[in-house]
């Protein structure tokens, strides 16, 4: 009998569980406080926790691939998603059906300010190779982080660098989540009260004609310069053309929710999964943390630098607010924007202004990837 409970502690995973098993458990747990209690980006944060929490239990063998005639686990098939570069394309078919870009087209001007905070992006890349000997590739995954874009952090990563998926992953998302703790201060500090108190004019009208031609005429131009981006741009594209054409509206509401909601749960467990203790408890996981904190927060400083230039150019008719949303976190940094004028002055209403360079940001940072995809291969 003695030797049966023996036999059988011996097969549970509290006779396997390391030091490093523990250690990751509870940065899972930390993690799914973050979304379940903060609220910090809920519906990615919580399938993303949950999902490392589920790797890190020993002998559970849920990302296990197959061998020796066996199955794989469960997470290591749905995991094909983004291994094949399934799962980002189609959070951008979402992403695009929820979008309105009508702020971009009425004001074409602040696609520039989408453009400045991608600057982020480039400057890390280069920083990660010449001052702590990343390769090109590795560099190119880690910079993509300043976008604050989760989707395409996952696909340049699963491109370029899949060792490092993991921790770009959790940084990727953790950055949008904190985006209304990090980028103020920011704000506030290269920026005026005089300037953040600047009332921007109404944006004008936009019509239907425009809403279906942006998304065909932006695919074509981008697709032509960059057929690495097409991939994200293109369903990013083709969403927003089911969500204005206004004859699919089926399709509108499906790409908006049920099939968004489906890839969300896979692609959030399945990247969670990928961050076993074996690859996420090293120092370089740390470096690539504090590089993409660098990336985002020099993205969201160029940006509003970028919107100050414009307030001057302008004659101030430009709140250099709004210049912080071009980085890719939709709509939260609009939101951010829109925070921070309105406590400056409580008659601003900078939302949809910052709407304009937030869905910039977007296509910004996947042409990004599209650059660094066309160059590094």
């Amino acid at each position: 009998m003695v030797e049966r409970l023996v036999e059988f502690i011996l097969t549970t995973g509290f006779a396997h569980i390391t030091f490093q098993d523990l250690a990751m458990i509870v940065v899972a747990l930390l993690l799914l406080y973050l979304g379940i209690v903060k609220k910090y980006e809920p519906l990615l944060l919580v399938p993303i926790s949950f999902g490392m929490l589920l790797v890190n239990l020993p002998l559970g063998g849920i990302m296990d691939p197959p061998q020796d005639g066996q199955l794989g686990g469960l997470l290591y098939y749905l995991y094909q998603g983004i291994e094949l570069g399934i799962y980002p394309p189609l959070i951008f078919l979402g992403v695009g059906a929820l979008t309105d870009f009508g702020p971009l087209i009425s004001n074409p001007m602040t696609l520039l300010l989408g453009a400045a905070a991608q600057f982020g992006i480039f400057t890390t890349f280069l920083g990660a190779i010449l001052f702590f000997g990343f390769s090109p590739h590795q560099a190119g995954a880690i910079g993509i982080i300043g976008g604050a874009d989760g989707p395409t952090a996952i696909y340049l990563a699963s491109r370029m660098a899949p060792e490092l998926l993991g921790a770009i992953a959790v940084a990727a998302y953790s950055y949008m989540a904190l985006v209304p703790v990090i980028q103020p201060p920011i704000m506030k500090a290269l920026t005026t009260k005089k300037e953040r108190m600047i009332i921007m004019q109404q944006l004008r009208p936009v019509s239907r004609r425009e809403r279906i031609l942006f998304p065909i005429v932006v695919i074509i131009l981008t697709g032509l310069l960059l057929p690495a981006a097409i991939p994200l741009l293109g369903m990013l594209m083709f969403g927003n053309l089911l969500r204005e054409c206004g004859v699919t509206e089926r399709l509108n509401k499906a790409a908006q929710n049920e099939l968004n909601n489906i890839v969300v749960i896979f692609l959030g467990i399945t990247v969670g999964a990928n961050a076993s203790a074996a690859y996420f408890l090293q120092s370089q996981t740390i470096m690539i943390i504090l590089l993409g904190l660098f990336a985002f927060a020099v993205g969201t400083a160029a940006g509003v630098l970028m919107g100050r230039i414009m307030c001057k150019l302008s004659g101030g008719k430009v709140n250099p607010l709004i210049g912080s949303a071009g980085v890719s976190a939709v709509p939260m940094a609009a939101r951010v924007s829109q925070m921070v004028g309105k406590q400056e002055n409580p008659n601003n209403y900078l939302l949809m202004h910052a709407m304009g360079p937030n869905v910039a940001g977007v296509i910004g940072s996947a042409v990004a990837a599209g650059i660094f995809l066309s160059l590094l291969g």
